[in-house]
């Protein structure tokens, strides 16, 4: 067996769900019976696609084997695959953002982050000591795609200046995601 047979990597999955309830439950079982490990679900109900359905994107880590098998799974499980086989985040990023991060639309402030094409967010922290109405932060952990670091913060440095948020940057980067 050669390396690329072994290597775990991550890849996104962009799934096109019907809207019904346990769809992305059904959705993520061909996943965990093929060995994949999921790292991040955007699921935005409120979006359709054309045809009327809930775009979901997945990211997860696999081997390359495994990865064709889950997308196989998918597949045969009448889920309908928009996009695979692409490697696309290899690197991680932590940043921390601080402001009203509630008032402004958490939700909104990460659907713009994931809009950003470069990166998905992996993994998020929100602390607000005094009540949702009050200056809060969060530590986001973003999976990025290789040499994308400057354009992501970039990105991020915008939509912190429009929602008048400060953002503390990078933590960490680099590295596996």
């Amino acid at each position: 067996m050669n390396d690329s047979q072994t290597d775990i990597r991550a890849y996104t999955l962009r799934l096109e769900l019907v809207d019904e309830p346990g769809e992305l439950l059904r959705s993520l079982k061909p996943i965990a019976e093929n060995g994949g490990n999921l790292l991040s679900i955007f699921h935005e109900r409120g979006n359709v696609t054309p045809r009327g359905h809930i775009p979901v994107e997945v990211d997860i880590e696999a081997t390359p084997d495994r990865f064709e098998t889950i997308v196989e799974g998918l597949r045969d499980a009448g889920i309908n695959v928009i996009q695979a086989g692409t490697e696309r985040y290899s690197e991680g990023l932590t940043i921390i953002l601080s402001g009203h991060l509630i008032d402004t639309d958490l939700s909104d402030t990460l659907s713009q982050i994931q809009e950003t094409k470069y990166a998905t967010v992996t993994d998020i922290s929100l602390t607000a000591p005094q009540g949702a109405t009050d200056i809060s932060s969060a530590r986001l952990k973003l999976a990025t795609e290789s040499g994308s670091t400057a354009e992501v913060l970039e990105s991020i440095r915008e939509i912190a200046d429009e929602k008048d948020l400060r953002l503390v940057e990078p933590l960490i980067t680099g590295g596996d995601v």
